[in-house]
């Protein structure tokens, strides 16, 4: 796994999922338990983001999401 940057494209609070997209190109999937936060686990549109990107079935996804100051 490597750490890539990013900002988030969309993320649905109701669903508990949505899309990172990374500096330089593709969108990644993230799902709220890939969050790392305290209470309730959610991002914002625009939000600047740290995550590792992980392989599994369905495609690239991250994991380990942090929010950047």
């Amino acid at each position: 796994m490597s750490q890539n940057k990013g900002t988030v494209k969309w993320f649905n609070e109701t669903k508990g999922f949505g899309f990172l997209q990374v500096e330089g190109g593709e969108d990644v999937f993230v799902h709220f338990s890939a969050i790392q936060s305290n209470g309730f686990r959610t991002l914002k549109e625009g939000q600047a983001v740290a995550f590792d990107i992980v392989d599994d079935k369905r495609g690239k996804k991250a994991e380990n999401v942090t929010v950047l100051a």
